[in-house]
């Protein structure tokens, strides 16, 4: 069996991210991040800098979430030396707490397109950077008009 790319192993550290958010597991997803200099932009949030503030965030929005899935497609690796660049889209199907306990609230769909920076170090790829920038919806778009056009 021969051993898998470094486009595969991104590929797979990737994966681990959203699969980590998916269960909830702030220690995976602690163990899948840089230390030191990171950078975050999740949809609508200003930019988090330093691991501290980072983690912080993915620990507020497990908190705040019951249910999270992500199915992810148009996914494309690129590796440069020891960098790597992953783009996607994360199809997110999310649900908040209920008015009931024990019940889960209604399911939302979004659309993210998102750029993942990886490191390679010595324990393997590493996140560097993630920025997430949510899809507007075609209702959501205007459409352009020409000009001298009504």
């Amino acid at each position: 069996m021969t051993p898998p790319t470094d486009a595969e192993q991104v590929e797979l550290a990737n994966t681990a991210l959203y699969e980590a958010l998916e269960r909830g597991d702030q220690e995976a997803l602690e163990r899948l991040w840089l230390d030191g200099d990171i950078s975050c932009v999740h949809p609508g949030w200003p930019v988090l800098r330093g691991r501290g503030e980072v983690l912080r965030s993915y620990a507020l929005i497990m908190a705040n979430t019951d249910y999270i899935q992500f199915f992810l497609t148009d996914v494309e690796v690129a590796v440069a030396g020891d960098t790597a660049l992953v783009t996607c889209t994360e199809n997110i199907l999310s649900g908040a707490p209920a008015e009931e306990e024990g019940q889960l609230g209604p399911l939302i769909g979004q659309l993210v397109v998102a750029t993942n920076v990886f490191r390679r170090t010595p324990a393997g790829w590493r996140l560097w950077s993630h920025h997430g920038s949510p899809v507007l919806a075609e209702e959501d778009a205007e459409e352009p008009t020409e000009p001298g056009g009504d």
